[in-house]
């Protein structure tokens, strides 16, 4: 077999796959409505079933859930008899997927919950199954055709839950205004947690900021300096930013012959500031191009330029250590 016929094998399967994925807004209709709705009513847990490959496609929906803020978990149908019941509770909603909606493992599941008035949402594409008869809200999709020679191996089938799963996840992601922030909370470790993590995120706050008013003198400036150990001072005006000075300008004035050490004389004012909401990354490069290790980070909330509050100090060192983790 030529090579060349491998490729052709493979974008035939992925043509019909694709070709059935677009039957997918058949199922945006009443039902997944009220599907997203009682999602974001819930009180409790969003708890996923399934049996077979459903039960890998139920746990990443799981998965994706929890990571937006969602509890979610998957309960194996089967266990159901032999104590697993007992993670579900009256205020949970459950999500069972079954291709056919007959699968006999469910049978239990089903009855459990109906007993204890438990709401169901079923996605199945045969609407006179056992699940979609006995669930709450029925996510009817269309009969899909395999993308296996044979129309036999669950494979476009599989993939059309998971979108739908997906789409039920980004949709109430959207109307909840989940953003790239909320999404760092669940996601601290890592490349992607690292390429999310905001400038607030790193900044040193509080008493470790080396601040100081500007009426203050040169030798408390440069205690200041040595104690907080970051490079620079800050010196504020009636808590606002007046201006920086850094150990270059330190050292500047003590080799210098000339005894004269006023403070706001080697203020540099208007010092480079950010957003408390920029990405670690964009700061590291702005640092870069600025030639600067220290950067202010004040709130996004004034909007004067000139009267800004510090909320924050970030060191190039926090940025080059947060890269590398």
């Amino acid at each position: 077999m030529k090579n060349r016929n491998f490729i052709n094998l493979a974008s035939k399967a992925a043509n019909i796959q694709i070709k059935e994925l677009k039957k997918i807004k058949k199922v945006f209709n009443s039902s997944f409505i009220q599907a997203v709705k009682l999602i974001m009513s819930c009180k409790g847990k969003v708890i996923f079933s399934g049996v077979g490959k459903n039960s890998f496609i139920c746990k990443k929906a799981a998965a994706t859930f929890s990571s937006v803020g969602i509890p979610s978990f998957f309960v194996d149908p089967t266990g159901v008899s032999h104590g697993d019941a007992g993670q579900i509770e009256k205020k949970d909603i459950l999500i069972i997927i079954s291709n056919s909606g007959n699968t006999a493992e469910l049978k239990n599941l089903l009855k459990f919950a109906n007993r204890f008035r438990i709401k169901i949402i079923g996605i199945a594409s045969n609407i006179n199954s056992m699940l979609l008869k006995a669930c709450d809200i029925k996510i009817l999709y269309p009969k899909l055709k395999e993308s296996d020679p044979n129309n036999i191996v669950p494979t476009t089938s599989t993939t059309f839950v998971m979108m739908l799963c997906d789409c039920l996840a980004t949709t109430i992601m959207s109307e909840k205004k989940f953003t790239k922030e909320n999404f760092f909370l669940y996601h601290k470790g890592g490349n992607l947690g690292t390429s999310l993590r905001l400038a607030k995120d790193i900044m040193v706050t509080g008493k470790k900021m080396p601040v100081i008013d500007y009426k203050k003198s040169f030798s408390q400036a440069l205690k200041v300096m040595n104690e907080k150990k970051l490079g620079i001072v800050v010196i504020t005006q009636k808590k606002f930013i007046k201006g920086l000075i850094t150990d270059g300008d330190i050292r500047r004035v003590l080799n210098s012959s000339s005894k004269q050490r006023n403070l706001n004389k080697i203020t540099r004012n208007y010092p480079l500031i950010i957003n408390e909401n920029m990405s670690a990354s964009k700061a590291l490069a702005f640092m870069s191009e600025k030639k600067i290790t220290s950067l202010l980070v004040v709130s996004d909330k004034y909007k004067d330029k000139k009267n800004k509050i510090l909320k924050g100090i970030i060191h190039i060192h926090f940025l080059l250590n947060d890269e590398t983790r």
